[in-house]
């Protein structure tokens, strides 16, 4: 396989001229504080991060309850140092994630051309700025290509290359462009009125998950998120997500503390703590990570007696 030259890496005038032009990092947070704290250092301690700028959405407690934990959370914010500048935005009322990111990310991205977005459970490798930042200038003319992830879970990885493209989209640890954002759209009923069984085939990843579902419990109200509905947008645009084959962040708020997520230990991963160097060339979907990416799906998936009794809770529920 070819891979692309990356001509900072070794020219200084072409690297002085890469860092002036790396992208901004959206960070959101709400109450989580030693979540936040963990967040913080793991992404102080990336090469680039001096060079970074980093933007804080902060958002207001839901009630009074979570406001003591939301206003320390905000003492520590105001303390952080160790980037190019700490820019940190309070919100005055409680927004929740879903508006918070889609409000954050389109300002940011607006702004900048390009944005690296992590939520406040999300722990990063030493090298995710960088390969972030590699990935965002060498695909930025490819209009295939749509977002750039840092995350991958446990997949059998014999045979795969560092990267891959994949027709996915995924939320822990991840960058776009502004054009690419531009299709984002948060409308369930369209997309139920809309999308053919082929294309909820293809939300599904050939029906090795059931993401699909979580569009039909955001029209319910069951539901209020933002990330599936990104993941539409990129598979309905045959667009490719850039992953690494080996994890770049880890998410540690799967411990029932966060917004819409309960206690879950199959998609802990351990941090790749080495520099990533091999980019595609080939703007393709790789066919092998797909295949293994399928398998990990297949292999966590819930039996069909389980799903039906989810469902059924979930009709229950509403």
């Amino acid at each position: 396989m070819k891979y692309r030259d990356m001509p900072w890496d070794h020219d200084e005038e072409a690297h002085k001229e890469f860092i002036s032009q790396l992208a901004p990092v959206v960070l959101f947070t709400y109450n989580r504080l030693a979540h936040t704290q963990k967040t913080i250092e793991a992404l102080k301690a990336n090469i680039y991060a001096k060079d970074t700028e980093l933007f804080i959405y902060s958002d207001a407690a839901k009630n009074d309850e979570a406001s003591v934990a939301v206003h320390a959370l905000r003492e520590y914010l105001h303390s952080i140092k160790g980037f190019r500048s700490v820019n940190i935005i309070e919100q005055n009322e409680n927004q929740g994630l879903a508006k918070s990111i889609i409000t954050g990310v389109t300002e940011i991205v607006n702004r900048y051309g390009k944005v690296i977005v992590l939520e406040d459970d999300i722990v990063t490798s030493q090298y995710f700025l960088k390969y972030m930042n590699d990935a965002l200038k060498l695909y930025e003319k490819e209009p295939a290509v749509m977002e750039i992830s840092g995350y991958m879970p446990e997949i059998e990885r014999a045979g795969l290359g560092e990267t891959a493209f994949l027709r996915f989209a995924d939320c822990w640890g991840w960058a776009t462009w502004r054009d690419a954002w531009s299709y984002f759209e948060r409308d369930p009923e369209k997309l139920i009125s809309s999308c053919t069984r082929e294309d909820i085939r293809n939300i599904n990843f050939d029906d090795s998950t059931d993401l699909w579902q979580q569009v039909v419990d955001n029209k319910a109200g069951r539901l209020h998120t933002w990330a599936i509905f990104w993941h539409v947008a990129v598979v309905l645009r045959n667009g490719l997500m850039l992953a690494p084959t080996q994890s770049l962040t880890q998410n540690i708020g799967m411990d029932a503390t966060g917004e819409h997520c309960g206690i879950e230990t199959a998609y802990h991963t351990r941090l790749y703590d080495r520099p990533i160097s091999k980019f595609p060339v080939e703007v393709l979907e790789d066919p092998q990570t797909r295949k293994a990416l399928k398998t990990f799906f297949y292999g966590i998936r819930p039996s069909l007696w389980r799903r039906m009794l989810k469902r059924l809770w979930r009709r229950i529920k509403g």
